[in-house]
């Protein structure tokens, strides 16, 4: 277990966060803390309550009670001013140029004109859309629109970002370039926090992730932690005259097929262990023993499924 933070480290904290509309309890009672320099995941299925979280980080809705504390205070102008945010509705003006765009941005959030125009002209070049900088939005693709919105949001050189979903809608390269864009924020000392249904993504890339499911924390901790919660598997083959389904079932083991095998749910390491024993002992011709690297989307599906206890950290 990691040493507990120290004060100053501390970007974001919620305590006890609810947020109701009427009789529908949105956020239930969700407590956690990002630190300073974190790429820090918020995960969770379709109406989990994270864009209603996020928008209340960002300042856009007030919880109905608990408290969220940016930059060691309550949330205030001078705070927001230092935080960039992507909301999961897309829309910018599509009679601008994505320089205009940009730089617009970054004067709303105080930086001069100058200023500003060149630091749109240098990330359009930076990120692939210099030689759409000055054609009209309404001629971009839809990537390339969404990449241009996500880069005005952090033209004022935010110290904390909030991208709700940023991955969604964006084809491989564009995914990519947004990873980019991602990895220079961390790398400057930016806190990062994003949503996404992509497992994959936040993986890569986070240093920390929180999963909430019907608006409940399920899960904090970082992404080593929430892999120890994975039910381990192994890809198991052997020769054609070994009925392996039949012996996984006789032994208390599920067995699909996997290409040229199968995928044998084994719990934990000592069932791995017994299923290898319970193959020698039966003389499989084993041609295939390979325990199966647990993916960040099993944990997801084993805790919103409530096959495992949520963790308590943070709360």
């Amino acid at each position: 277990m990691s040493e507990k933070p120290l004060e100053g480290d501390v970007l974001l904290e919620l305590r006890h966060v609810r947020k109701s509309y009427g009789d529908f309890l949105a956020v239930r009672d969700v407590s956690f803390r990002a630190l300073r320099g974190q790429m820090f995941g918020f995960l969770g299925p379709n109406g989990a309550g994270k864009s209603t979280t996020m928008r209340m980080i960002a300042g856009i809705l007030e919880p109905s009670s608990g408290e969220i504390a940016l930059f060691g205070a309550p949330i205030n102008r001078a705070a927001l001013m230092r935080t960039g945010y992507l909301p999961e509705e897309r829309g910018i003006y599509k009679a601008m140029t994505p320089r205009a765009v940009i730089a617009y941005f970054a004067q709303l959030k105080g930086v001069d004109a100058t200023t500003a125009h060149k630091r749109a002209d240098a990330m359009l070049e930076r990120y692939g859309l210099k030689e759409w900088g000055r054609q009209k939005v309404k001629k971009l693709s839809k990537g390339m629109a969404q990449k241009v919105q996500l880069l005005a949001s952090i033209a004022h050189e935010p110290e904390f970002v909030i991208f709700d979903e940023p991955f969604s809608g964006l084809d491989p390269v564009n995914q990519q370039t947004l990873e980019d864009i991602l990895l220079d924020l961390k790398a400057r000392g930016c806190t990062i926090l994003f949503s996404t249904h992509v497992m994959e993504h936040a993986e890569r890339l986070c240093d920390h992730i929180v999963l909430i499911a019907k608006g409940q924390k399920m899960f904090d901790g970082d992404v080593a932690s929430a892999m120890a919660l994975a039910p381990q598997s192994v890809l198991v083959a052997t020769e054609e005259s070994f009925d392996l389904p039949r012996f996984a079932r006789e032994n208390g083991f599920a067995a699909e097929r996997n290409g040229a095998g199968y995928k044998i749910g084994a719990a934990d390491a000592q069932g791995t262990r017994r299923l290898l024993s319970g193959l020698v002992a039966a003389g499989a011709p084993l041609t295939r023993f390979e325990p199966s690297r647990p993916q960040l989307r099993d944990v997801f599906v084993r805790l919103v499924e409530g096959q495992a206890a949520p963790s308590a950290k943070g709360a």
